[in-house]
């Protein structure tokens, strides 16, 4: 059986692939999981993978960012943003501060579970 082997990433993530999709780390594609299967139920609506924003001040584009997942609050009507996070870059406060600040979106981060890829 050929096996396929992933390079290591800067940040010990596993990928792992769920309905064709592949995730950057076993944690993301159990978000997944669990978001689609409240989905399902009814509990949130208009499941989306990897929403792109773009971050423009004063009609300057500083920057893209790239959200984990997007969907929509059945009970509240909120749109909500995830982030799956194991580590918190410098990179990631300053966009998560741009989102808030331009979009009005404070971005929700899920933690990695300790021993979890």
């Amino acid at each position: 059986m050929l096996m396929r082997r992933y390079r290591s990433s800067k940040f010990g993530n596993i990928p792992t692939r769920i309905d064709g999709r592949l995730f950057h780390s076993k944690i993301e594609a159990a978000r997944y999981s669990e978001l689609k299967a409240l989905q399902a139920g009814g509990i949130i609506t208009d499941l989306e993978c990897q929403p792109k924003f773009s971050l423009d001040v004063d009609g300057c584009h500083v920057c893209t960012y790239v959200g984990d997942f997007k969907y929509t609050d059945s009970e509240s009507g909120r749109l909500v943003v995830e982030d799956v996070k194991g580590v918190l870059t410098r990179e990631y406060q300053i966009k998560a501060k741009l989102m808030l600040a331009i979009h009005g979106i404070e971005v929700q981060e899920i933690r990695r579970v300790r021993g979890m890829r």
